[in-house]
């Protein structure tokens, strides 16, 4: 009996049989894949600097509709990727958008649907915030902020393209989430609870798209050298200021290096742009549910794949079973 992935399962029987054969190819077959992203539409939350602003620029080289998004404009890295569109002739355009403000996520959505002339084609979930310290130094303020930002904000934005896109039958959402979402170091604030939300949110969804063509990857990556560090150093630092003593006494040594913290050494960012056009160049019904990407340790993996395999198995025969398998290419 052939695999059951989202194209065998909401193809028609008539095209069932050629589908599922596609299902086979191996996996190295689909990983050497070109990306092509001419023709697609993508909306990249994050776009000032890291992983965002690479993903803009790589992406709309590649031939993709991009729409770059940031919040607090106007603001110079806005005006230098307006530049860089006008002079390579790259189809990008910049859309403020503050993932925490429920208007700005729909206005953003609306005005970037309406240039695609349509649904969003991807959605990439990049926007986030970190906090370093114990859990007991952080106070409302951070934990809000980082819960609002790592959470909510992808949740803000799923529900805005998520019409049209269902409406299309077809569309791709990545949530960028971390190491840190699977496995956990002490001394990162709300960051690994954050992402951990992050990937059960995304895993749900992936499950509950399935009828409507829509597809979730999860991307994990480890340490790289992005604006990432220094914010959160900035955000560590201004969290202790207002720290109260009783809170902060009992971590001297996990509080000591707030502020001073650097990561990813020699790593090159690109290798996430590099892993999402690589997702979306696949056929449709053999994407991953999560990758892990790093050219380093991936502690992960083995988690991702004993949560998948509980899954099916838990969830395989059940009523929602054809949508578990098909995201787990089961």
């Amino acid at each position: 009996m052939p695999n059951i992935n989202r194209r065998t399962l909401l193809a028609g029987a008539a095209a069932t049989g050629a589908l599922a054969a596609t299902a086979t190819l191996a996996q190295e077959d689909l990983l050497t894949a070109e990306p092509d992203m001419s023709g697609k539409s993508v909306l990249i939350t994050g776009c000032s600097t890291g992983f965002g602003r690479l993903m803009a620029e790589g992406f709309a080289r590649k031939g993709a509709k991009v729409f770059a998004t940031m919040r607090n404009l106007p603001r110079p890295e806005a005006g230098e990727l307006t530049a860089l569109a006008s002079s390579e002739n790259l189809d990008l355009t910049v859309i403020e958008i503050d993932v925490t403000d429920d208007a700005q996520v729909a206005a953003g959505v609306a005005q970037a649907e309406e240039l695609a002339g349509g649904a969003i084609d991807v959605l990439v979930n990049n926007a986030g915030i970190s906090f370093g310290g114990p859990v007991e130094i952080q106070d409302m303020e951070a934990t809000k902020l980082t819960f609002d930002t790592n959470v909510y904000g992808p949740h803000r934005m799923a529900r805005a393209v998520l019409p049209a896109m269902r409406a299309a039958k077809s569309g791709q959402i990545f949530n960028i989430s971390s190491q840190l979402g699977r496995v956990i170091v002490p001394s990162y604030g709300q960051y690994s609870p954050t992402k951990f939300a992050l990937e059960a949110m995304s895993e749900q969804l992936a499950y509950e798209l399935v009828p409507h063509g829509i597809e979730v990857t999860i991307i994990q990556p480890g340490g790289y050298p992005t604006q990432i560090w220094k914010n959160s150093n900035e955000n560590s630092l201004k969290l202790l200021e207002r720290a109260d003593e009783k809170h902060t006494s009992g971590y001297p040594a996990l509080i000591e290096p707030l502020g001073k913290r650097t990561g990813g050494g020699s790593t090159d960012p690109m290798d996430v742009p590099n892993a999402i056009a690589e997702i979306i160049a696949m056929p449709a019904g053999t994407r991953p549910l999560r990758r892990a990407v790093h050219p380093g340790n991936k502690p992960q993996i083995p988690l991702n794949e004993l949560t998948a395999e509980v899954q099916v198995g838990w969830l395989g025969g059940s009523p929602y079973g054809p949508w578990i398998k098909a995201v787990h290419n089961a």
